[in-house]
């Protein structure tokens, strides 16, 4: 993870540059230059990238596996249990969607202790900043290119980022399959949106958290979206796919076997997941108790800055067992990452700071099928997310983290 180190000046610890006063825009967080990443994590994580998308397809056809592996969880997690209402409606009135489009991101971190690529989450909904992200592999290569000679650096070895052109293709690909000429694409956000024509596709880029269900409202919309004959994305199935719980249960031994047929797929899903425990393991717990360090508090909630550390996390788990209530089915237990760290400078509002970072980078995935026709199975590009070594969380829009690109080695 060395592009960085003594190939750049020395400068002190934060330096302002130049800002155009009166400039109401506002840059996402970015880091200066390019993480070093080696050719064979990067290979492994594109490899992988059509068997996960499989894999959620699979798995969110089985309704009785996910309903009865968040069935705990759904007694204790009000924004589970809506969902998995939905759901089951869904499978009372036998609901099928002939054309499934699902656009993921698997993340991962490299184990420092380990080198082995190890899968942090798998997102199935509302896979966002890809287009910042094709950005600033952009921004990089050009950045080398200009200084080249300084930097000693050959811009080509940024890997290119075609996130939003591919997560565009399958979009427009799927709209085609829909077979409506004067049908729209419906994106879901924070606001209210409404027309009169035929609905093709409603993509979900709002609907992971419940904050965006402040009422009944937005529920039954939810529901009658599911009940539609529209192209979901998610579909409420593929929602629930990407739950943790769903998560740390396909990690148990032989489930995987239920989903995917070729060996050699299950071994490389396999072989790149991270330990994972419900709270019912008292092992687990025992240790995570006396080493909260070596351990993450996962609840079932997306969108960064949800996850429970150190000392926070021995003692929500003392609480948890203390209380004996079934609220331990909120949460999973998963083994911390710790991915190498690297100096780099790191550039927020005009402002840049050295500091020693890490990383997490996800593939964007995209999969579409037709009944018994798969179109679409392929990586749509990535996200590479760097933060200080210091910090817990690490997402973007939280504050955390600053956008970067890959510089193969």
């Amino acid at each position: 993870m060395g592009v960085r180190g003594e190939r750049e000046a020395n400068v002190g610890h934060a330096c302002r540059s130049g800002k155009a006063p009166g400039v109401g825009l506002l840059h996402a967080p970015f880091a200066l230059l390019p993480m070093s990443f080696p050719k064979v994590y990067w290979e492994q994580a594109l490899e992988l990238a059509p068997l996960f998308n499989e894999l959620v397809h699979r798995v969110s056809l089985d309704g009785d596996f996910l309903q009865q592996t968040l069935a705990r969880t759904k007694e204790v997690d009000p924004f589970t249990r809506r969902l998995l209402d939905i759901h089951s409606k869904m499978m009372e009135l036998n609901k099928k969607e002939d054309i499934q489009l699902g656009l993921t991101r698997s993340d991962y971190m490299i184990d420092g202790a380990t080198d082995k690529l190890l899968q942090v989450e798998l997102n199935t909904i509302s896979t966002s900043s890809n287009g910042l992200a094709c950005g600033v592999s952009e921004l990089h290569r050009n950045l080398i290119r200009h200084h080249q000679r300084e930097l000693g650096l050959d811009p080509t070895s940024v890997v290119g980022n075609t996130a939003i052109a591919q997560h565009a293709e399958a979009l427009a690909t799927a709209w085609a399959e829909y077979n409506n000429q004067s049908a729209v694409v419906l994106v879901v956000v924070q606001a209210e949106e409404r027309n009169g024509r035929p609905v093709a596709i409603v993509y979900f880029r709002a609907g992971y958290s419940p904050a965006d269900y402040p009422s009944e409202a937005e529920w039954r919309a939810r529901l009658l979206i599911e009940r539609s004959s529209a192209i979901k994305c998610p579909s409420i199935a593929h929602h629930l796919v990407g739950t943790k719980k769903i998560q740390q249960e396909l990690a148990k031994e032989n489930v995987l076997e239920r989903f995917l047929d070729n060996q050699s797929d299950i071994e490389n899903v396999r072989k790149c997941f991270a330990g994972l425990w419900s709270l019912e393991n008292d092992i687990i717990v025992n240790s995570a108790i006396e080493s909260p360090e070596l351990f993450v508090l996962k609840p079932q909630r997306e969108g960064g800055g949800n996850n429970i550390y150190g000392d926070n996390l021995r003692e929500t788990l003392i609480r948890l067992r203390k209380d004996g209530s079934n609220e331990t089915a909120a949460y999973i237990l998963m083994q911390r990452i710790f991915p190498p760290a690297s100096p780099s400078y790191l550039v927020r509002e005009g402002t840049f700071v050295r500091d020693n970072v890490v990383s997490e980078f996800g593939i964007f995935g995209a999969y579409l099928r037709n009944n018994d026709k798969v179109i679409i199975n392929d990586q749509c590009g990535y996200l590479l997310r760097t933060k200080a070594a210091s910090l817990n969380e690490g997402g973007v829009v939280a504050g955390y983290a600053f956008l970067n690109s890959i510089f193969l080695t």
